[in-house]
C-alpha cells in the first residue's frame, strides 16, 4: 500500500507542475495585457504596473520566479484588486465553494445510487420508469438552465428560499440541488445497470436460497458490489462539480471561488486566473488520490503495486 500511495503521490505532483506549466504559458500566449482594458491609462503608468508583476521580464524568467512561489504557497497579488492577494481571495471564497461542492457531493452519491437501486429492484415497474425518466432530465439539462428554472419556479414560489446571495443554510438549498442534478443522474444509471448485473449473479440467488432476508441479501451482497463502479465514477463525479460550480455561483449571486474565477477571466487578472486554477488542480487531484485508494480498501481483490 506505501509503494502504491507514494507512485500515486509522484504523478500527482507531476500532472500539477504540468497543469502549472500549461495554464502559465497558454495564459501568457494571449495578445494583450491585463492593463490594456484602461484604454486611458498613460503608458507610463502602465509600464509601471508591468514592471510591478514582472510582466517586463523574459517569458522563461517570469515562470522560474511564479513557479518558486507556488512551491512556496504564494500565489501573488491580484493584478486588478488594490486591497487582496490571490491566497487571501481564495482563503474567502474557498469555503463557499467547498460549502456547496460537498452538500451536491453527498446528494449525488446517496440519492443516485439510491434511485438507481429502487429502479434495478422495480424493474419494467413504475418505479423504474419514474426514476429514469428523472436521470434522464438530469443527463440532458444543464446544471445552469436547472439553477435558472428553480429560481423562477421554486424560489419565487416559497418566499423563504432566496434567489441567491449567501449567508444561511437556505442560501445554499438551490444551488446545491441544481449543482448534483447531472452526477446524480449519472450515478443513477450506473447503479441500476450496476445492481441488474449483480441480481442475477449465482452468489445472489445462493443467499436467497439459504433463507437469508431479502433485505439483508440486498445491501450486504447486491449493494455492496453494485457500489465499486460508482466509487471508481467519483473523480468525474468531483471534476463536474468543480467546473458546474464556476456557472451555479454566477447565477445565484454566491461569492464563492468559481465566481473569482469567472470575474478573472473577463478582466484578465493572470494571477487570480493562475492561483485558482493551481487550487482547483490540487483539490481535485487530491480527491482523484483519495477515490483510487478508496477503491482499493473497499474492494481487496484488486491488487496494487504488481502484487499477486
Amino acid at each position: 500500500m506505501k509503494k502504491f500511495v507514494l507512485k500515486r503521490l509522484l504523478i500527482s505532483l507531476v500532472t500539477l507542475w504540468v497543469i502549472i506549466t500549461i495554464t502559465f504559458f497558454m495564459m501568457h500566449a494571449i495578445p494583450g495585457n491585463p492593463f490594456a482594458r484602461e484604454g486611458k491609462m498613460p503608458q507610463a503608468v502602465r509600464d509601471n504596473l508591468m514592471a510591478k508583476y514582472g510582466l517586463d521580464k523574459p517569458r522563461s524568467e517570469q515562470y522560474k520566479i511564479y513557479l518558486g512561489n507556488v512551491i512556496k504557497g504564494d500565489f501573488g497579488q491580484s493584478m486588478l484588486s488594490k486591497t487582496e492577494t490571490v491566497n487571501e481571495m481564495i482563503a474567502r471564497g474557498a469555503p463557499k465553494s467547498a460549502r456547496i461542492g460537498i452538500q451536491a457531493f453527498l446528494l449525488a452519491i446517496i440519492i443516485g445510487p439510491a434511485l438507481g437501486s429502487i429502479a434495478a429492484l422495480y424493474q419494467n415497474r413504475w418505479p423504474d420508469y419514474l426514476m429514469m425518466i428523472i436521470a434522464i432530465i438530469g443527463i440532458s439539462v444543464p446544471s445552469f438552465i436547472l439553477g435558472s428554472l428553480f429560481i423562477q419556479f421554486i424560489a419565487k414560489s416559497f418566499a423563504w428560499i432566496p434567489m441567491g446571495g449567501w449567508g444561511e443554510f437556505r442560501h445554499t438549498i438551490l444551488p446545491s440541488i441544481a449543482l448534483s442534478f447531472m452526477p446524480m443522474a449519472s450515478s443513477a444509471r450506473l447503479m441500476r445497470s450496476s445492481m441488474l448485473e449483480i441480481l442475477g449473479q449465482d452468489y445472489i440467488k445462493t443467499a436467497k436460497s439459504k433463507g437469508l432476508k431479502n433485505f439483508r441479501v440486498i445491501m450486504n451482497h447486491a449493494v455492496r458490489n453494485a457500489i465499486l463502479p460508482i466509487v471508481s465514477q467519483m473523480g468525474t463525479t468531483i471534476s463536474g462539480l468543480l467546473t458546474g460550480s464556476f456557472v451555479i455561483e454566477k447565477i445565484f449571486g454566491i461569492p464563492g471561488l468559481g465566481n473569482f474565477f469567472v470575474s478573472s477571466i473577463i478582466n484578465r487578472d493572470y494571477t487570480l486566473i493562475m492561483g485558482t486554477t493551481i487550487f482547483y488542480s490540487i483539490v481535485l487531484i487530491t480527491m482523484l488520490l483519495i477515490v483510487d485508494i478508496l477503491y482499493v480498501v473497499i474492494d481487496p481483490r484488486i491488487k496494487i503495486g504488481g502484487e499477486n
